[in-house]
Formats: C-alpha cells, structure tokens, sequence
C-alpha cells in the first residue's frame, strides 16, 4: 500500500465520514431553525475542512509531513473561500430555487426529514466520497514528488478562476444597471462557468497530490464524480435551465461562449 499503514488509514476513512456527517447535521439544525436549507452550500466547503483537519490529526506519525500540511493548506484554502463566498452571497435573500422545487416533492410535515435524507446526509456522503483522495494523501510517507507540485499548480489554477469568476458576478450583480443582463465579460467571455471550471481544477489537482503512489489511482472516481456532478449534475444544468428562463439573452450567449473549458467565443460579442 505504497508504505500506508493500512489500519490508520481505515480509522481515518472512518473518522472523516463522521466529520462530514458531524458538520452537515449542523447546518440541518441551523436550516431548520431558520426555515432556510441553502445554508448547506456553506457547509458544504466547511465539511470539506473538517474531513481534512481529522484527516491531518490522525495521520500524524504516518504520512510525511511537508505533504500532510500541503494537503490540509489547499483544502482549507479553498473550503474557506468557498463558504465564505457562498455566506456573503446569500446573505438576507430567500430559499434557493433549487431547494424549494427539491423539497416541494414531499409533504409540508416531512419537509425536514426529506432535507435531511435527500440534501444533508446525500452531501455529506458525496464530501466523504469527493474527499479521499486527501485523507490518503495525507498518510503517504514519502515526500511530495513532481507530480505532487504540478498537481499545486492546477490547484491554483483552479483557485484563480474560482474565485475571480465568483468576484466578476458579484461585482456585476451589484450594479443595477446589470439586471437582467448576461455577464460575458471577464473570465466569463470564455467559459458560461468559471468557477465550475476553478472547482474541476481543483479537486483534480489535489487527486494529483496523492497520484504519484499506486494507491492514489485507487481514488480517481473522486474527481471524477465531482466533474461530472459539475458538468452534467446539480451544476451545470439546473443552473442554466434557470438562466435561459430569466435571462433574455443567454440563448445567444450559449451560442457562442464555451459551455466548461475557456476557450475563445464564437463570432464577435460587445464588451
């Protein structure tokens, strides 16, 4: 097992479920409080961070210690900006869309426990899930290789067109003058979904953290199951199903703006 002590590494796989589930219950108390289950996008980030704190405790004498800390900076990095993000951005506004057509499939008295199955527990199976490449990362023993660093580098990548994109809409929402209109300006002239781009980025840079053991390519379904949830599952599609209702121009904008990967728009566009 590419020198991981197979026992710790199980206790951790474990330990981090428990993390996620523990986070996630949380942010179904605080939704049901507050009557608002869009508080699990924030959690969604911060369940991140606390598989990867668990993760990083418990792995403690067994994996190497530059790569332990790498790992556990770029998870939290990221979670944090994420759930921030998200915490900002829906700040005083209603129920998410989303949720509201997702739980009008059940009954007004079992809403919650529907929330609970279908939105928080779902999640925090798939943070578990998404997560493994960084809970074996961090029990490999040997240190960071090429492989490792180009993975940081895409990573990073990611980051940027994270948190740029994300920075753009904000900025564009915020101008009255915007509303109704189509951002494709920015990032967002190359690809509909900077930030699902930054995401994808990310989570297969950090598969690369642990790729260059033959026990890495044993958690590959991760970036894969969060590239697909991006591109073809909750992402993508629900988001712009919601556009091309409410937005009158985004049918052209589709037309000639790449639907994942930036690439150049088709044809000329102002801005």
């Amino acid at each position: 097992m590419s020198g991981i002590n197979g026992g710790a590494l199980l206790v951790a796989l474990a330990a981090g479920l428990g993390a996620a589930l523990a986070v996630l219950l949380a942010a179904f108390a605080v939704g049901v409080r507050l009557g608002l289950h869009r508080v699990v996008d924030v959690a969604w980030g911060l369940a991140f961070c606390a598989v990867a704190l668990t993760g990083y405790g418990l792995s403690a004498g067994y994996g190497d210690p530059g790569r332990r800390l790498l790992v556990l900076l770029l998870v939290l990095v990221w979670g944090l900006r994420l759930a921030g993000h998200i915490w900002w951005r829906g700040r005083g506004h209603p129920e998410d869309p989303r949720y509201q057509r997702l739980l009008s499939k059940a009954p007004p008295e079992r809403r919650n426990s529907y929330a609970l199955r279908m939105v928080y527990g779902l999640q925090a199976v798939l943070v578990w899930l998404v997560s493994l490449p960084v809970l074996v990362a961090l029990f490999l023993p040997r240190p960071p290789g090429a492989t490792a660093w180009i993975g940081t580098g895409l990573w990073a990548v990611g980051l940027f067109f994270e948190a740029v994109g994300d920075r753009q809409l904000t900025r564009f929402r915020a101008d009255p003058a915007n509303r109704g209109q189509v951002l494709d300006t920015g990032l967002w002239r190359y690809t509909r979904h900077p930030n699902y781009f930054g995401d994808a980025c990310v989570w297969w840079g950090l598969f690369l953290l642990v790729a260059d053991a033959p026990i890495g390519w044993a958690t590959v379904l991760s970036p894969l199951v969060m590239s697909y949830l991006l591109v073809n599952g909750s992402g993508k599609p629900m988001l712009e199903k919601q556009l091309g209702s409410t937005k009158p121009g985004y049918a052209e904008y589709v037309a000639r703006t790449s639907g994942f990967i930036p690439w150049p728009p088709r044809g000329s566009h102002r801005g």
